[in-house]
């Protein structure tokens, strides 16, 4: 007995599984666009609400459709006081992603409703679900260190006020407007691992809370969303700008790899990288904590010099450690950071799914025995 006679594609790599109108990339010209529009000008004139709704509605929203769309988000931020009652005991030393990935699964038994919802009710769960993320992160980080879970403040903007539910005090022009742009960032990035994780469990016609819960399950990989962690680490752990050179060549060397630097699809710079670069400088002057930019920046100069041949440039994930740190988020919520603004992308890709729907079950190419005789264990040797 043989299985079906394919052409292997470990890891999926090059496998076309759907047809998508939400992102495009060309990683050998470093073009990012979210439905047809440019990262670098979505990140340099817009704001995370305008990204969602396009994500969300396939078209850029009219200045009316947009304050809708805000009072929208804004009116559904708040949690479930038996939820944060719950959340309160989750362990405070589990990771932080395991947390998240609960609460998000509870989110779903007072929201979701039956499986197999229409498109409509689907979206609807999905915007209540993006004004939440921010809410569900800021509340774990706080429990998790004995403080009390800040209320969301209708009158600020989603990154504003993610700020301001983790801190307690408003933030700044300079410190919202940079972690909104982090958000528009990490917005959506075609079929990585956790979208097609969402888009595997929508597929059965689950609910999407269910999807995201499988996509923050895929995120939390070190191989996906821990990247910026283990990035800033590198950084950390160089120490100086004057050990960055001996620091570079001892660890390709060693194992030819530098966190921060790499991506799966690009062989250019990241085009997030470049718009992240910029935030960070902003940040860092302004707080004074240049340290790890200016470490950062150095490692960039030596290594990209070093890697070019293998085409290796730094990744989004290499300058949003810094951003984090000078927003005053520690290193365990980084992942974290990463699935509040992929909210949005998870979604629209959820949806897309259900608008032509065909249950995701690829083949395998079978290689174990195919002729084993049963023995009763008493005969077994």
């Amino acid at each position: 007995m043989q299985s079906r006679d394919t052409h292997l594609h470990i890891g999926l790599v090059n496998v076309q599984m759907a047809e998508s109108r939400v992102c495009f990339i060309d990683g050998e010209a470093g073009i990012l666009l979210y439905r047809g529009y440019s990262i670098n000008d979505l990140a340099r004139y817009s704001t995370y609400e305008e990204v969602a709704y396009l994500l969300l509605y396939d078209r850029l929203p009219t200045t009316q459709e947009l304050k809708d769309f805000n009072s929208q988000l804004a009116s559904q931020r708040g949690l479930p006081a038996e939820l944060l009652r719950t959340v309160e005991q989750f362990p405070k030393r589990a990771n932080v992603m395991d947390n998240l990935r609960t609460a998000v699964s509870l989110l779903g038994s007072y929201y979701a409703g039956p499986a197999g919802q229409s498109l409509e009710k689907n979206l609807e769960s999905g915007i209540s679900l993006t004004a939440k993320f921010p809410t569900v992160v800021a509340a774990l980080h706080r429990m998790r260190n004995n403080l009390k879970p800040v209320k969301p403040e209708a009158s600020l903007p989603h990154a504003g006020n993610f700020l301001y539910m983790l801190h307690g005090k408003r933030p700044d022009e300079v410190a919202t407007r940079a972690m909104d742009m982090d958000f528009i960032l990490h917005a959506e990035h075609g079929f990585n691992a956790s979208t097609v994780a969402a888009r595997v469990t929508i597929s059965t016609l689950s609910d999407i809370y269910s999807a995201v819960t499988s996509a923050i399950g895929a995120l939390k990989g070190p191989l996906h969303g821990g990247a910026a962690g283990e990035a800033f680490k590198t950084l950390k752990q160089i120490g100086s700008v004057g050990d960055v050179e001996s620091y570079a060549r001892k660890a390709l060397s060693q194992d030819g790899k530098i966190s921060g630097f790499g991506h799966r699809v690009y062989k250019i710079t990241d085009p997030r990288a470049v718009h992240l670069r910029e935030v960070s400088k902003q940040l860092a002057e302004k707080t004074g904590n240049l340290r790890y930019f200016a470490i950062a920046q150095r490692l960039e100069e030596v290594a990209i010099p070093l890697l070019k041949e293998k085409r290796v440039y730094p990744n989004v994930d290499f300058y949003s450690g810094i951003v984090y740190d000078n927003l005053g988020i520690p290193e365990d919520l980084f992942d974290s950071i990463f699935a509040v603004g992929r909210s949005a992308g998870w979604v629209a890709h959820t949806l897309e799914q259900l608008q032509d729907n065909k249950l995701i079950r690829p083949l395998e190419k079978y290689t174990g025995r195919t002729e084993s005789a049963y023995v009763p264990a008493n005969k077994r040797k």
